[in-house]
Order: structure tokens, then C-alpha cells, then sequence
């Protein structure tokens, strides 16, 4: 019985820790790179609305996300997600969300504009 309990406390440990690590390694990410200063305000409530709720995001905001970079995108959704406000969230849905997001906004800014 003894041994059970030190499992559990080990395996408890062990993804307290690895969240812990994550959390760093966002921050660390986000920091390293400026992430949190390349977007206006507006166009990071588009791009949130799209992702944690339901909305879609204007041609302006995707440029200003592809301008963030894939790497401060996925930093910064990774960071939100592990905020205790949104445990009720699913992460998979919430990556996937992420994941659609910037796809169709790399897809719009990479399209060619319709000439006129």
C-alpha cells in the first residue's frame, strides 16, 4: 500500500513538474521574442474570439498574426490554455482551433489579391 502512494505522489510530481517546465518554456519563448508587443489590441481579441470561442478574424488581424509568427502563436495559445480560468476548455479543441486559425490566415496572406 505504501508503494502505491509514493507512485502516486511521484506521477503527481512528475506532471506538476512537466506543467511547471511548459509554463517556463512558453514564457521564456514569448519573452525571447517579443511576442506580446507585435499585435494591436484589437486584432489579439479577433484572433482570441476565433480560437477560444466562436468568431472569425478580418484580413488586417490574420496579417498581423502571420506577422506574429508561428512561434509566438503557438507560445502564446499554449500559455492561455494552461490558464486555470479556462480548465473547462478542451486543449484538443483548442489546438485545433489554433491550428485552423493560422492556417487559413497564412492561406489568405499568401493568396494573391484579386486585381481590380
Amino acid at each position: 500500500m505504501a508503494s502505491l502512494n509514493v507512485s502516486s505522489v511521484l506521477v503527481v510530481l512528475f506532471l506538476t513538474c512537466g506543467a511547471v517546465m511548459a509554463t517556463k518554456e512558453n514564457d521564456q519563448i514569448i519573452k525571447e521574442n517579443n511576442c506580446e508587443s507585435k499585435m494591436g489590441l484589437p486584432c489579439v481579441l479577433e484572433a482570441f474570439t476565433s480560437i477560444f470561442n466562436i468568431g472569425s478574424i478580418s484580413n488586417k488581424c490574420c496579417g498581423e498574426l502571420v506577422v506574429l509568427g508561428k512561434v509566438c502563436h503557438s507560445a502564446l495559445v499554449k500559455r492561455t490554455i494552461e490558464n486555470p480560468l479556462l480548465k473547462d476548455l478542451s486543449p484538443a479543441t483548442i489546438i485545433a482551433k489554433s491550428i485552423q486559425t493560422w492556417n487559413n490566415c497564412l492561406a489568405l496572406i499568401d493568396s494573391p489579391s484579386p486585381s481590380t
